[in-house]
């Protein structure tokens, strides 16, 4: 199975990417994490996603803040899906993150998820390693029926304890 490559463009980043290890521990999807920084270690960066291929990924995680170039730039060196995950900071609430990450110029794809999604960028992640593995397609078959099954379990509490008839 090929793995997730998650890059962080900042340690401080830690508790948004942790949604994204979770959901992909949860699937038995292989994955490494890293810190790189499309501005302070642009040459480790570039290296990462130039090699990310050979090196048996199937798909990259990009995580930043504020200017957020970090998903641009590994897309810049791969042909490897990124998925982009802006990060909420104290000045923007994120926007700024969200914008920079979404606006790639024509022919450099980024799929971007909400500020702070990583758990969905991990799904995404999943989905697209999926194509492949119909084992994973069966998991997350499985996770959609637990999902609705969870819903549909809220539903009938709540009208059990507002006493209501369906």
């Amino acid at each position: 199975m090929k793995k997730v490559g998650i890059v962080m463009g900042s340690d401080s980043d830690l508790p948004v990417v942790k949604k994204a290890v979770d959901v992909l521990t949860s699937f038995g999807v292989p994955f490494e994490v890293h810190v790189f920084s499309a501005h302070r270690t642009p040459d480790e960066a570039a290296g990462f996603a130039a090699t990310a291929r050979e090196k048996g990924f199937g798909v990259l995680i990009a995580a930043a803040g504020m200017a957020a170039h970090l998903a641009g730039a590994l897309a810049a060196r791969t042909t490897l899906p990124v998925i982009g995950v802006p990060c909420k900071s104290a000045a923007l609430d994120g926007i700024d993150a969200l914008l920079s990450t979404v606006q790639m110029p024509s022919g450099i794809p980024v799929a971007t998820v909400a500020i702070d999604g990583a758990a969905n960028a991990a799904l995404l992640s999943v989905q697209i390693l999926a194509l492949g593995e119909p084992e994973l397609a069966r998991a997350l078959d499985e996770k959609r029926r637990r999902d609705a099954a969870a819903v549909l379990a809220k539903d009938a509490a709540l009208a059990e304890q507002l006493q209501l008839n369906h």
